[in-house]
């Protein structure tokens, strides 16, 4: 009798022991990325461009002619964004063809590409950020973790067009019935 008391208890320890890990293994699920994601953007703070004296200096390769294009068509100035944010997107002295994309205390150097839609991409150098710049707004993303960083940016050339559409008459559509 003793002998089976003595197992049962085991038994019961050791369910009691599982059940523990488990939930202990559920919670560890369910919190660790989050704790690990609050303690990303530390790290990501480090590797944003803070000035040429945080950085190496940048060796980048000489523009060719159509990169030349593409940053002849780049919006250059002080762009208005969402939340009472601002971008600044100006030439870059030291590297023709490209350009300085400036977002509250951080900083990039950018290569204008020409996409085929006619869109203008300004990609990082160091692959941290992309700007989108259309018609009518641009938009800033962290190409590390594919989120935006600024949305819904507009420079004086993007808000006369925005104006522009808006006066012209609306075009028939093809779901329009006839």
């Amino acid at each position: 009798m003793k002998s089976s008391a003595v197992i049962r208890r085991h038994q019961r320890i050791r369910t009691w022991a599982l059940s523990a890990g488990m939930v202990l293994g559920m919670v560890a699920a369910t919190f660790g990325p989050q704790l690990a994601h609050a303690a990303a953007p530390a790290k990501a703070s480090k590797a944003v461009i803070k000035g040429a004296a945080a950085e190496k200096p940048l060796v980048l390769a000489a523009a060719d002619d159509v990169q030349l294009q593409a940053a002849d068509r780049v919006l250059l100035g002080r762009y208005d964004c969402e939340f009472g944010r601002r971008i600044t997107v100006d030439r870059n002295d030291a590297h023709p063809g490209y350009v300085n994309l400036a977002l509250d205390r951080q900083a990039w150097v950018m290569k204008p590409v020409q996409s085929a839609t006619g869109a203008i991409r300004l990609e990082d150098v160091r692959g941290q950020a992309l700007l989108v710049q259309i018609l009518t707004k641009s938009m800033v993303l962290d190409t590390k973790s594919g989120k935006r960083l600024v949305d819904a940016c507009v420079h004086e050339v993007q808000r006369k067009a925005e104006a522009d559409l808006a006066s012209q008459p609306p075009r028939p559509s093809i779901f329009d019935p006839r």
